[in-house]
């Protein structure tokens, strides 16, 4: 699953999204009072605010024999972006989150997060993290990349393709084949990866098109102090290339142009 191989940029890099979100016990005077302060400390950098209510499905109660449909509770999610959309904070009452849908490099992501989480620690006082995440999304382009008759297995790792790892199996007779795992990896983190086909409507596109999907989600569950907060994200961000470069041919990575770093 691990790659040894060195770090790298790649100048044809596949990702659509990285995010990284950071989970607490419910803090209510986000949900009950406007964001004013937390906006300030980062408006320059993210100046276009807007606020969506969010709802879970409703909920069933049993009053003596007498059962209640009740409406689902809203909640507030707080957004602010970039000018240009590229970068985006998202803040409610039980996490926060910073996404990028140009990720330039690992540098360049923990600068921007720097501002919004500690502005967030400095004036809601979280107790600690329940959830560290880092999450990246990559949706592969054989056409862009110049690989369009190539078939996924001399691009993809076998363990990463399922049934399409077979020499005898042609790709355009299936319909769907996707693995999806959970595990421990190393540092006490854990990753959900998902891997497969699948038709995804990228920034920019105005319909579907077909790509190779190959989900990460790094993360850090427990009790995790907020002092450590920095050192967990980059403790999963040194797992994360590994990871991807394990799953992928020299093809592949020769074809997204790797720079040394």
């Amino acid at each position: 699953m691990f790659s040894t191989e060195p770090r790298c940029h790649y100048r044809n890099a596949q990702l659509a999204e990285v995010i990284c979100q950071f989970r607490f016990p419910e803090i209510l005077t986000i949900e009950t009072e406007l964001p004013a302060r937390f906006q300030e400390a980062i408006r320059q950098e993210l100046p276009v605010y807007s606020l969506r209510k969010e709802g879970g499905p409703p909920a069933v109660a049993n009053q003596g024999g007498r059962i209640t449909i009740e409406p689902p509770k809203q909640t507030n999610n707080y957004q602010f972006a970039s000018a240009d959309g590229v970068w985006r904070v998202n803040l409610t009452s039980k996490f926060i989150s910073l996404a990028c849908s140009r990720y330039t490099c690992w540098e360049d992501f923990a600068a921007m997060l720097d501002k919004p989480l500690a502005a967030f620690i400095q004036l809601y006082k979280p107790a600690f993290f329940e959830r560290v995440g880092l999450r990246y999304l990559n949706f592969i382009n054989r056409e862009a990349l110049g690989l369009g008759d190539v078939p996924y297995r001399e691009l993809i790792e076998a363990p990463y393709l399922g049934i399409l790892s077979d020499e005898e199996v042609m790709e355009s007779t299936i319909g769907r084949s996707a693995i999806d795992v959970e595990c421990q990896i190393r540092g006490g983190c854990r990753l959900k990866l998902h891997a497969g086909p699948g038709m995804v409507k990228a920034p920019g596109l105005l319909r579907e098109e077909p790509r190779f999907i190959l989900d990460m989600d790094l993360y850090m569950p427990g009790n995790i102090p907020v002092n450590l907060s920095a050192p967990t994200m980059h403790t999963l961000h040194s797992q994360a290339f590994s990871i991807f470069r394990g799953a992928i041919t020299d093809t592949l990575h020769d074809a997204m142009e790797p720079e040394d770093i």
